[in-house]
């Protein structure tokens, strides 16, 4: 696994363009029942606003982009709307996948993928590998994903580890732990947004939020597009990342380095 440090730069105290921005998609259905329609049609208009806010992304010079797609509660809803779901999913991957590699874009996927069914996993791997070198932007998709899920798969490898006299238990740090996450390689998320009008993180990458900025839009998902992304960016560039400091040191880190 790299060794990758999650350690914050100065420039990502006052921010401006994130380096990493994940998006919890919400309010595919209630787009839908506003306009009389079944919630499949929801998730395709979703879809659509999934390429708008890829594109969006490269434009701004974003280097992940990671979209919480389908969570491990999600198999809780209508066996119908599952599957409705994974045929979409499907026929998003053989539609899209072309397209993103063409744009060098890498697709990533994040998430427990044996629960899916041998061909959706198959496709998921030829997406991956096909798109491995892109380095345009990378978009990881979180599927049959959970923040506690993760953080306890990383525990059970480090317990293993142990185990195996690879490591003591006073080896099991912070730092050890982030390097058991499948996104180990990558930087910890800078902007959160979730859509639909709740305020709420709802098991999303706990480790990887730990110093996140939050924007919550009451924008329904299939209505997100690049103007709702640009918003969401400008908030951020107001904000100032302290990371523990107060804001005084903050201020006077930027000064220094001026």
């Amino acid at each position: 696994m790299a060794n990758v440090s999650h350690a914050p730069d100065i420039d990502s105290l006052q921010g401006s363009t994130p380096r990493h921005v994940a998006i919890i998609m919400d309010g595919n259905n209630r787009w839908a029942r506003q306009r009389s329609l079944p919630g499949v049609e929801g998730h395709r208009a979703g879809e659509q606003a999934v390429q708008a806010v890829i594109e969006a992304s490269v434009a701004h010079g974003i280097e992940v982009l990671t979209l919480f797609a389908f969570s491990s509660e999600n198999w809780r809803r209508p066996e119908d709307e599952v599957q409705h779901l994974m045929a979409l999913f499907l026929q998003a991957l053989q539609k899209r996948v072309a397209e993103l590699h063409a744009n060098k874009i890498r697709i990533r996927f994040l998430g427990g993928l044996e629960a899916f069914a041998p061909e959706l996993r198959a496709g998921m791997r030829q997406a991956e590998e096909l798109t491995r070198a892109n380095n345009r932007l990378t978009v990881v998709v979180a599927v049959n994903y959970g923040g506690q899920w993760e953080i306890a798969q990383a525990a059970q490898q480090a317990a293993q580890a142990v185990l195996n006299g690879e490591i003591q238990p006073g080896d099991i740090t912070d730092a050890y732990l982030s390097q058991q996450l499948q996104l180990a390689d990558v930087p910890p998320v800078d902007l959160l947004i979730r859509t639909g009008g709740e305020c709420r993180i709802s098991n999303f990458m706990l480790w990887q939020l730990a110093y996140s900025e939050l924007y919550f839009s009451d924008q329904l998902w299939p209505d997100f597009d690049e103007s709702s992304l640009q918003q969401a960016l400008l908030a951020y560039s107001g904000r100032q990342r302290r990371f523990g400091r107060s804001g005084e040191e903050v201020v006077q880190m930027m000064e220094n380095k001026g």
